[in-house]
């Protein structure tokens, strides 16, 4: 792939720098993913984040127990019931993850030039010179020179916290190390990461396997986030298990790549998964810091062309001690959006940071701002290009739509849909307008009762950017040729209304089914 096509090929439109950010009903257009942890889980703060802009709720399972996780999401509930703002789940496994043990939970300080040994024997116990791990085969992956780091909430860069390993001797089962830098190790679990090593580790493991199907599917999941995705065999292995467990068949796998090898085999695991979430902690680590921003523009670029969502991770770390990010975390958010993200998750900045909601707040600012100069002429050409022809059917209706929407200026574009694709690929040609997409629930039967679905449908596009999703009365059906649809498309303007994306006189893009065709219209309005 040219990597030309990947940068702004015209200079950025400048928004006059005093222009007021003007509040609204969207803060962004781009997404955010809070994890909620210690300092996020009560009704109060996530109801607060829930307002600042988040959209999807993250539960971790590397740590806490399901009883926990649960507690959690029933305040998660409460708060979407109080602040009537939609929020879905994603359940993040701990897959191929090797850990070192410190069960007294002391602090472990490490030296530089001294020597540490990593063992599979669990029964020692954590110390500044040998340090259990929960891996029997890591001595078989390893041999002299090569990099080990470990480090709690994995590696934030910061030397005081993370501890910068290389293998002398591989003896027996014990790998003995040397360390490279001065570290204090806080915490009963800490990270641990061979560079650029294969770990013979199953991605979903027997642990993940027994989360999803007890806490997954009693909350059905609306996003399975697969840790240490390295082949696209292993997001067709999670797809057969979530197949066999009820609704969570619906469930969306985003593949998590955080290694050199799920860079090596990204193209096929694209083709497999849902959406991608670009892991940057570890990839970090994984590749050499000059390489990273290269694979972040290529693959988010991917993703975009292929219409599936790109979610970036470690974007602003220095907001989980403090208030304000630093230029360079604030500039990496904007570029961020501008080589097309779809969301942003946060981690340790809303699961143990000071101030989990105002650094949603920030980051929705920062995308609000890159939205405004985000080059949607040449994208759109990028797409059509991309696309070729002849196109589908939908995909035409999709790319009109964008156009008559941005050629007439309108406010907002109104999808009806029941799949939900129809409205995530108008998302793809990135309208500069919010999409509001009415999920018309349809009803289905498994021989025994009737159920409606949707709103399956409804919450996965809240981690699409642009799309913002109503649920309609299952009452009213998709495809109408009488006065149904005018009365959810009042419902739908409405909405637009109160929330304040639409005024009067304002134009207005719809996209409908009726009876066998797809229309696309455009309706100004009077009052």
């Amino acid at each position: 792939m040219h990597s030309g096509h990947l940068l702004l090929e015209e200079p950025i439109r400048m928004v006059s720098i005093l222009e007021p950010s003007k509040p609204n009903f969207f803060p962004a257009m781009t997404k955010i993913v809070g994890t909620l942890g210690p300092k996020s889980r009560s009704v109060e703060v996530i109801s607060a984040c829930l307002k600042a802009g988040m959209s999807v709720a993250r539960f971790d399972f590397s740590w806490g127990d399901p009883e926990y996780h649960q507690e959690t999401l029933e305040n998660l509930k409460n708060a979407i019931k109080t602040t009537k703002k939609l929020c879905a789940v994603m359940l993040d496994t701990v897959g191929a993850e090797m850990q070192v043990v410190n069960k007294s939970e002391k602090a472990i300080s490490l030296q530089a030039d001294g020597q540490v040994v990593l063992t599979p024997d669990r029964g020692q116990e954590a110390s500044s010179q040998i340090l259990p791990i929960n891996f029997d085969g890591l001595a078989k992956s390893m041999t002299k020179g090569d990099t080990i780091f470990i480090g709690q909430y994995l590696f934030t860069g910061s030397e005081t916290t993370s501890v910068w390993l290389e293998v002398s001797e591989v003896k027996g089962q014990d790998v003995i190390c040397t360390i490279k830098n001065s570290a204090t190790l806080a915490g009963s679990l800490f990270t641990l990461h061979a560079s650029q090593v294969h770990i013979d580790l199953p991605t979903l493991t027997d642990k993940d396997k027994e989360v999803i199907s007890t806490w997954g599917v009693k909350n059905k999941i609306d996003f399975l986030s697969l840790s240490y995705t390295r082949h696209a065999e292993d997001v067709r292995q999670a797809r057969e298990f979530l197949s066999k467990l009820g609704d969570l068949s619906q469930t969306q796998i985003f593949a998590k790549i955080e290694n050199v090898e799920g860079l090596t085999h990204f193209d096929e695991i694209l083709r497999e998964a849902d959406g991608i979430i670009l892991s940057r902690g570890n990839l970090g680590i994984d590749l050499p810091p000059e390489k990273v921003f290269f694979f972040q523009k290529s693959a988010l670029y991917k993703c975009n062309m292929a219409g599936k969502p790109a979610v970036l991770t470690r974007v602003v770390d220095s907001m989980t001690d403090n208030l304000r990010p630093t230029r360079a975390e604030a500039t990496d958010v904007a570029n961020a959006v501008l080589d097309g993200s779809d969301a942003i998750l946060l981690g340790a900045e809303t699961l143990r940071g000071l101030y989990p909601v105002e650094t949603i707040s920030t980051v929705g600012k920062i995308c609000a701002e890159a939205e405004k100069v985000f080059n949607q002429d040449l994208y759109f050409k990028k797409t059509v290009k991309y696309v070729g022809e002849p196109m589908t059917h939908l995909e035409s209706i999709a790319s009109s739509a964008v156009r008559a929407a941005i050629k007439v200026k309108a406010s907002v574009i109104i999808c009806f849909t029941s799949s939900g694709r129809a409205a995530r690929l108008i998302a793809k040609y990135r309208p500069t307008m919010p999409v509001l997409s009415v999920v018309i629930p349809r009803l289905k039967s498994n021989q025994l009762k009737w159920s409606f679905s949707g709103a399956f449908e409804a919450r996965q596009s809240l981690i699409v950017r642009g799309l913002f999703p109503m649920l309609a009365d299952p009452r009213h059906p998709a495809e109408s040729t009488s006065a149904t649809n005018e009365s959810i498309l009042k419902v739908a303007l409405d909405h637009g209304k109160a929330s304040g994306v639409i005024k009067s006189h304002d134009r207005v893009v719809v996209c409908q089914k009726v009876g066998d065709a797809s229309v696309v219209k455009i309706i100004e309005l009077e009052d």
